[in-house]
């Protein structure tokens, strides 16, 4: 079978999802490896453990999409119903495939350390699959996938553990469907900028988006003050979609070249550490009021102890004076949300630390503790090196999550600027 263009759908299946429970993150990664491969995803649905839900969603999927991605339902408890209901589905019978019972009882006992003759009824059923599928093995866990072709269409049920699902996609879905259907290409290049809006970038560049040939689209990401711009195209011509695109994106980094942060789509965390590791320099936190989160986003980057020499979270006065050298005068002066604190905070971080450059925060994020003088939302934070500290306020007007959440993207940035307008400083 083969197609000019293919639409997938995704199916992501749990009452745990509806109700906020679960939060989803399959459905988003299913979707950026599709995409890669030509694939563009038309609709994402969640659906609960419900059989009329399940097989109205199929129904309706597939009359919009060539392939139909479900997790979910695969467990061995009474409320996982999708490998029974994908059987009468497609008009098959339940049997035993003994390659997965074997895997199944080859990882309870040498995982979990349970004899085979132990295993409960329930874990055994795992290994049951309708005979009208094709079985795609699961080697990080005990529900295998299932492949299913119909009326042209293939359907192919994941289960929705995230490791396992990610494991079966990369192994045996995305490889099989590059040999079933001819895939078109799509071609994407990002960049991120940070300082204007999404309406204010969207009238700077007005000409540049009406100027688009029709193949294009150009989309706006706007999170935490930064806004992600991506190029994309589609069209059967890989090598000609490539040339446009990268012509389109060098024009749109020539235009915004004063708010760009990266000409990739990569995150700011990513960003610093590149910057790092090209200097060869370390960097660490002093943080009180993010509690520790920059120090997350920076080691959640593979390779970070390359760069990253750790963090003080100084969120009590008296650990930003015994441990951080913050003067208690200057505490007494100006308060700890201050840009004197912050610079303090940096200095006494670079010699706790041990390292090249420091990020430190300070602020009030709510619900409680704003002043009229400093309402919620007041942040400082400061950066520097042993050549110079300088330090930033923020005013934000969010709920405490997104607060922390912003105020964490912003000192990364404000990091960044300083990492890269200091560089002939620190050769």
């Amino acid at each position: 079978m083969s197609t000019t263009f293919l639409n997938a759908s995704i199916i992501t299946i749990g009452d745990e999802l509806l109700i906020g429970q679960v939060v989803d993150t399959n459905s988003a990664w299913i979707a950026q490896e599709l995409n890669k491969m030509g694939v563009w995803v038309r609709r994402r649905v969640a659906v609960g453990d419900n059989k009329e839900d399940i097989v109205r969603a199929l129904d309706e999927e597939s009359q919009e999409a060539s392939i139909i991605i479900m997790t979910g339902g695969l467990g061995p408890t009474a409320d996982d119903i999708t490998k029974p209901l994908l059987c009468e589905y497609f008009g098959g019978k339940m049997v035993m495939d003994e390659k997965v019972l074997a895997h199944v009882k080859h990882l309870f006992e040498s995982i979990f350390k349970r004899p085979a003759g132990m295993l409960l009824e329930r874990n055994i059923k795992q290994a049951e699959v309708p005979d009208v599928c094709t079985v795609l093995h699961n080697a990080r866990g005990t529900a295998p996938g299932m492949w299913f072709e119909k009326n042209g269409k293939v359907y192919v049920s994941l289960p929705g553990v995230p490791h396992e699902m990610k494991g079966l996609m990369l192994d045996a879905v995305l490889p099989k469907l590059q040999q079933v259907f001819e895939m078109p290409a799509i071609v994407s290049k990002t960049l991120v900028t940070y300082g204007l809006g999404e309406s204010m970038l969207a009238e700077r560049i007005k000409d540049f988006e009406e100027s688009l040939p029709g193949i294009v689209k150009l989309a706006y990401l706007p999170n935490h003050g930064l806004v992600r711009l991506r190029l994309t195209a589609k069209g059967n011509d890989k090598q000609v979609l490539e040339s446009v695109v990268t012509e389109l994106h060098t024009q749109l980094k020539e235009q915004l070249q004063d708010v760009l942060v990266t000409d990739t789509d990569a995150s700011l965390e990513n960003v610093v550490a590149n910057l790092l590791l090209k200097q060869g320099k370390t960097m660490g936190t002093a943080e009180s009021c993010t509690g520790g989160y920059i120090a997350q986003l920076i080691t959640a980057q593979r390779g970070s102890s390359a760069y990253y020499k750790g963090s003080v979270i100084s969120y009590a006065n008296e650990v930003k004076q015994h441990v951080l050298n913050v003067a208690p005068v200057t505490i007494e002066q100006n308060g700890a949300v201050s840009e004197a604190t912050v610079k303090e905070m940096v200095a006494g971080g670079l010699q706790a630390l041990g390292c090249d450059y420091v990020v430190a925060t300070s602020g009030i994020m709510g619900p409680d503790g704003g002043t009229a003088e400093k309402p919620i939302g007041t942040v400082w934070v400061g950066v520097g090196n042993k050549y110079k500290i300088e330090a930033a306020l923020f005013q934000f007007r969010f709920d405490r999550r997104r607060n922390i959440d912003t105020t964490a993207m912003n000192a990364l940035n404000l990091l960044r600027k300083f990492i890269a307008s200091n560089e002939e400083k620190i050769g």
